[in-house]
Parts: C-alpha cells; sequence; structure tokens
C-alpha cells in the first residue's frame, strides 16, 4: 500500500501538452464529449525500493471529468458527467523513463471488477478496500485522488496472485471495450481505426501475461487478421505476422494450435503478395498435412479466432 494521493488540478490545455496528447480522442465513431475545464493530476510518481520487489505496477497519473454534450436541441448536456481514469501499466526497469501502456477505465469498469472476483474468489479478495459510491463530491480532487489510490491498489493486488491475475473478469476488464469497439470496425471494414486499438491492447496484454499465454497469441493472431483483411494489407503487416509466427514456436495447447494453420495460410499469402520467400512456410503445412491434418479448405483466420472468442466481427 502506497500513501493516499490527493493530487491538484490543472488546465486541460496543460494537461494536454504534458502528456502529448489531445484533449478529445480521435475516434471517428466517439460522442463527441466536452471535458471540462479542469481535470486532476498526480502530484508525485509513485517509486519503489529494491526491497519493495515490484516488477509490475499499476499508475494514474490523470483523471479527467467528461460531460457528454449535444443530446439535446440546444446542444447542451443530458447525460451525466463521469471522470476518466488513464491507468498506465508500467514495468520496473533500469529505462529511467520506460513506455507505459495506457489504458482509460470509469469507475464502474473497476467496481465490476471487484464485485466479480469478490463473487468468484471471496477469500482472495478478503481485506481489499473498495472506494464506495458518493451521491455528491464526485468530481473533488480529493475523492479523485483516493479512488485513484484504491484502483491502483487493487490492480497491483490482483497481478500478484495467479488466480485472480488469470480470471475472465481481470482480462475483460484490460481488454473488453477496446476489444469489442476495434471488432466492430472490423465488422465495417474500417481495418486502419482498428489496427491501433489491437496494437494498444496487445501491449497491455503482453506486459502482464506470459508471450505465450492464451489471451496474448489470441489478440496477436487478431491483430494479424485485422492487418492483413483489408484490399491494402496495413504496413506494419509483416513485422506482426512474423511475432506470431515466432511466438507459435513450441507451442502445445491445442486451443491455440487450431489457430496455426490458418495463420500460415495468412502469412503465406501475405509473403506472396509482398515477393517474399515462402519455402520455410510451405514446409512447415506439408509438414502438418502428413501428420493427417487438414490444411486446405479449413477456416481463415478471422473464423477460427472468432470460433475460439465471438465478438462483432464474423467473416
Amino acid at each position: 500500500m502506497h500513501p493516499a494521493v490527493v493530487g491538484h488540478r490543472i488546465t486541460v490545455d496543460n494537461l494536454n501538452a504534458a502528456t502529448g496528447g489531445d484533449a478529445v480522442e480521435d475516434d471517428p465513431d466517439s460522442p463527441v464529449e466536452a471535458f471540462e475545464q479542469n481535470a486532476w493530476r498526480r502530484p508525485v510518481s509513485r517509486l519503489f525500493s529494491e526491497n519493495d520487489n515490484v516488477v509490475l505496477y499499476f499508475e494514474i497519473p490523470y483523471a479527467r471529468v467528461i460531460s457528454p454534450v449535444g443530446s439535446n436541441i440546444d446542444g447542451t448536456s443530458s447525460g451525466k458527467k463521469y471522470v476518466v481514469y488513464e491507468v498506465e501499466i508500467r514495468q520496473v526497469t533500469s529505462d529511467p523513463n520506460p513506455a507505459p501502456t495506457v489504458i482509460k477505465r470509469r469507475y464502474t469498469h473497476f467496481l465490476k471488477l471487484y464485485d466479480d472476483l469478490r463473487k468468484k474468489h471471496a477469500l482472495l479478495m478478503q481485506g481489499i478496500n473498495f472506494p464506495k459510491k458518493v451521491l455528491v463530491g464526485n468530481f473533488s480532487g480529493e475523492l479523485i485522488g483516493e479512488r485513484s489510490e484504491a484502483f491502483e491498489n487493487l490492480l497491483d493486488y490482483i497481478v500478484t496472485v495467479p488466480s485472480l491475475r488469470d480470471s475472465e473478469h481481470f482480462l475483460e476488464f484490460l481488454q473488453g471495450d477496446e476489444l469489442n469497439k476495434a471488432c466492430q470496425l472490423l465488422d465495417e471494414r474500417r481495418n486502419e481505426f482498428a489496427v491501433p486499438i489491437l496494437e494498444n491492447t496487445f501491449r497491455v496484454l503482453n506486459k502482464i501475461f506470459l508471450d505465450k499465454s492464451m489471451c496474448v497469441l489470441l489478440l496477436l493472431c487478431r491483430l494479424v487478421a485485422a492487418c492483413t483483411t483489408s484490399p491494402i494489407p496495413h504496413p506494419l503487416a509483416e513485422q506482426w505476422a512474423e511475432l506470431a509466427l515466432r511466438r507459435y514456436e513450441h507451442v502445445c495447447d491445442a486451443d491455440l494450435l487450431v489457430l496455426y494453420i490458418p495463420l500460415l495460410q495468412t502469412c503465406l499469402h501475405l509473403w506472396w503478395q509482398r515477393g517474399r520467400d515462402r519455402t520455410l512456410l510451405e514446409e512447415r503445412l506439408d509438414q502438418i498435412a502428413k501428420k493427417g491434418i487438414k490444411v486446405k479448405g479449413g477456416p481463415t483466420l478471422t473464423q477460427a479466432i472468432h470460433a475460439l472468442d465471438p465478438r462483432a466481427e464474423t467473416t
């Protein structure tokens, strides 16, 4: 547990300058949102000593109060204001400024995660304090700071307990919103918008789980499919495809092997498009065929992914 952090308020312009970001997300389909003129900022970054034995930790450096607008005819908001917490997933390294990966979550996301884990793992969640809902003062800097500390502690604890870390509830917290949005974009054939979302989600999972864990490889294959199913393959299609092939070496999980043949077929076609030597890929497929496994006429990579984890895309 670390000391409570209250924080202070800064203007949105200063916050954007500090983070290098824009005030409004550039999602073409996101509802028009107006940020309040104030945003909470963590005054001091978390620090750990060698004795803490911390390898991975979560930090909420910023929180923004958002008010939906444009719902009424006069342009005023008919929705409720809410706070978005920017959660950074950081690894403790010798690098003085290791690049974090960021996800944005609301209080309701944390509450659902806490409730789901408490129902499934009551004993493991004993003693975990979670901030209660309040009717007044939801947007005060003090409350946002207190909640940020509680959320950081909750996530820090989860990743240290295998049963909690590997739960479907934690995985859904980490990727659910982004994955559903990306899959919707894929359904609409707007792969160029889906790919950056999937890239960030892959980096999130890759920091928390093993390289060859099912959730990481499944997301990686979904990323390869997104890069290669548009008329013009994404510029990074080969990079992600090569990483997926390397990750699949020596994988024995039968659930993951069902993706391997479609992945090889996808890479084979991509190599052909780029004029690359396909000998190695063809040899791998031949070796699989000699074992009596069907390698032709099977599902596409997207179809194989959907069979394991149905989302929006269906082709």
